[in-house]
């Protein structure tokens, strides 16, 4: 796991920690000085740790937007309307009040953001592929913003398209796959079989409070089959091929990546320890690498940053190289090699 999802990770669970601790340790009142110290400490955490570490942990090492440090600083806003006490809460009302305009003005945003999504969702039913490729290759130049949503709506029939064999019988074929522990068979039936399990202990569980909401859970928990089966395929059949002047790179359905084939700088076959600090600072945990195994068999240096989009797209990161762990390593450098020679000739006749 990269170091910048890792940080977003503890950012998220110190939150969580710190909200949860705001309100079982928070009197009710303020009456005596332990009661006020414990109030300065808990305001302290809100209003100063957290968004210290969302500086440090997200916007710096992510490598995000400046102005998304609003968004701690609200979140602590109305967590502090709903923990603190009477006296001080009142003063955090404005929050509460504030919070309707700017639903108005996000909802709006995000209609406007998926209907012209599935606009291109649309334009682009007839293309051969992965719809997530397709709309990387569409919205590149858009913000982060409008492709992270976009990724997430091509998610929805990237499963399908994945999970159902008919629908990808004309997918580009691949002689060479990364050794994901997703693309075994008895994974897959053990990720199904939880699936259901799932399933059927949330509606055992729920219905005794309230069967409509039971439907409605398990329905979302079985509807998961898709995305599982999906996962299975891809990491089995399509980790890894190349379609016209790009590889793709898909780790699972949890990530991908798509890479002009012109901006592989370098191509290595051999050997490298996955424990070991194989990036140029020394840090062995900025390394990227896909695939099962003690040791990486395939380095990529790109000539520019690329784009990986983990997390169905949520978590998008810079890289500059790539380690893989592939089944035939000899076959895919020949394979890029020789694409790279025929986009060369192509320059070449061009000129």
């Amino acid at each position: 796991m990269r170091r910048s999802v890792k940080l977003r990770l503890s950012f998220l669970l110190t939150a969580i920690a710190s909200y949860v601790l705001g309100f079982n340790l928070l009197p009710e009142s303020l009456i005596n000085d332990t009661e006020i110290a414990i109030l300065g400490v808990i305001a302290a955490v809100y209003f100063v740790l957290l968004p210290i570490l969302y500086w440090v942990w997200i916007i710096k090492a992510g490598k995000q937007k400046a102005w998304k440090l609003l968004l701690i600083f609200s979140l602590s806003g109305l967590m502090a309307r709903l923990s603190f006490p009477a006296e001080v809460a009142s003063y955090f009302e404005f929050i509460m009040w504030f919070r309707y305009p700017i639903i108005a003005v996000l909802l709006l945003i995000e209609l406007y953001l998926m209907a012209s999504i599935a606009k291109g969702l649309w334009q682009a039913r007839n293309m051969k592929g992965d719809p997530r490729v397709h709309i990387v290759d569409k919205y590149q130049d858009e913000d982060d913003k409008k492709r992270s949503l976009a990724l997430v709506l091509a998610s929805e029939p990237a499963s399908w398209y994945y999970a159902i064999p008919w629908f990808s019988r004309q997918h580009v074929s691949s002689d060479n796959a990364i050794e994901l522990l997703s693309g075994k068979t008895w994974m897959w039936l053990l990720m199904l079989l939880g699936t259901l399990a799932m399933s059927t202990v949330c509606f055992m569980l729920l219905s005794l409070w309230s069967e409509l909401v039971a439907i409605i859970v398990t329905s979302i928990i079985a509807y998961s089959v898709v995305f599982v089966t999906a996962n299975y395929r891809v990491s089995k059949h399509y980790s890894l091929y190349v379609q016209q002047d790009k590889l793709v790179i898909n780790n699972s359905m949890w990530g991908f990546l798509t890479v002009n084939i012109a901006e592989i700088a370098e191509l290595e076959v051999g050997t490298w320890d996955k424990s070991s600090a194989l990036n140029n600072n020394g840090s062995a945990e900025e390394l990227l690498c896909f695939g099962r195994g003690v040791n990486a068999n395939i380095k990529l240096q790109f000539s520019q940053p690329q784009t990986y989009f983990g997390a169905l797209g949520q978590l998008p990161e810079k890289i500059e190289q790539l380690y893989l762990v592939v089944s035939d390593p000899e076959a895919l450098a020949q394979q890029l090699r020789m694409k790279e020679s025929e986009q060369q000739q192509v320059l070449t006749a061009a000129v």
